[in-house]
């Protein structure tokens, strides 16, 4: 029994890295997505997008934790909390329109 734990124990060690790269490399994949895009001119800035969606959220008594970007969606994910309760804002990256609010 003891030889069947250390087998599982050691094949999670060894596939836990693998479990992690595939989202790293969609996030910076992503990452890339959005500076291309905001170079082209096709969307808004990051920090521009912020300084217009987490002061009204601020306002609310929400605390802004981060943001990702969906290339996909061609979306900015922002992350807020008040009194242990997390919401997130879909924000269309070229005009800033919130598009969800989640909870």
């Amino acid at each position: 029994m003891r030889k069947v734990i250390l087998f599982f124990t050691a094949i999670a060690t060894l596939a836990s890295p693998m479990l992690v790269t595939p989202t790293y490399a969609q996030s910076r994949g992503d990452q890339e997505s959005a500076r291309a895009e905001m170079q082209a001119g096709r969307n808004m800035s990051r920090r521009d997008i912020e300084r217009r969606v987490v002061p009204t959220y601020e306002r609310q008594g929400y605390e802004y934790l981060t943001v990702e970007f969906d290339g996909t969606a061609q979306a900015y994910r922002f992350k807020f909390i008040r009194d242990g309760n997390v919401i997130w804002v879909d924000v269309d990256a070229q005009t800033a329109r919130v598009l969800r609010v989640s909870r």
